[in-house]
């Protein structure tokens, strides 16, 4: 089951899904896929051209998806958070800002979700609290800075390809 924190149709989707047995990826041919461990340990995508290992939490892997993925499960279930995007559409990127780290922002669609709580994220002289598993859509932002001051916040980033 997929929790869907935000989307854009079919466009691109950002959300929480837990892994609790070993399977198939379904195919997203045509879309970019980020990822990144939330909880639980020892998580590996076996692929047909060698692993990704996602066994640490709170690092973003990459992926195409169209790439046939069977998961692994080292270490039990685990929760992770996906960010997918229609590479014809949309860049994306996933990134974890920790206390006292900036991210600046560039235009498009952002989306500060903390995944463990609590957590603070400073924008443009305004205070956020999170709790777990809370978000805030973030739009107009380009240029921004972004500023944890405490906790862990990532941060879905989606912008429109040029055409």
């Amino acid at each position: 089951m997929s929790v869907d924190i935000a989307s854009d149709g079919d466009v691109w989707r950002f959300g929480r899904t837990p892994i609790t047995a070993a399977g198939r990826f379904s195919d997203y041919t045509g879309f970019d896929r980020m990822q990144v461990l939330v909880a639980g340990s020892g998580l590996v995508l076996e692929t047909p051209d060698g692993e990704i290992d996602v066994r640490t939490p709170f690092k973003p892997v990459r992926f195409a998806g169209e790439t046939r993925i069977v998961s692994r499960l080292e270490a039990g279930p685990v929760e992770v958070i996906n960010l997918m995007g229609d590479r014809r559409r949309v860049h994306i990127d996933l990134a974890v800002v920790k206390a006292g780290e900036t991210r600046r922002l560039g235009p498009g669609v952002h989306i500060a979700y903390c995944p463990t709580g609590p957590a603070r994220l400073r924008l443009q002289g305004e205070e956020h609290a999170f709790r777990a598993d809370g978000g805030l859509r973030i739009e107009g932002a380009d240029g921004w800075p972004a500023n944890c001051t405490a906790g862990v916040i990532l941060m879905g980033s989606v912008t429109c390809v040029s055409r």
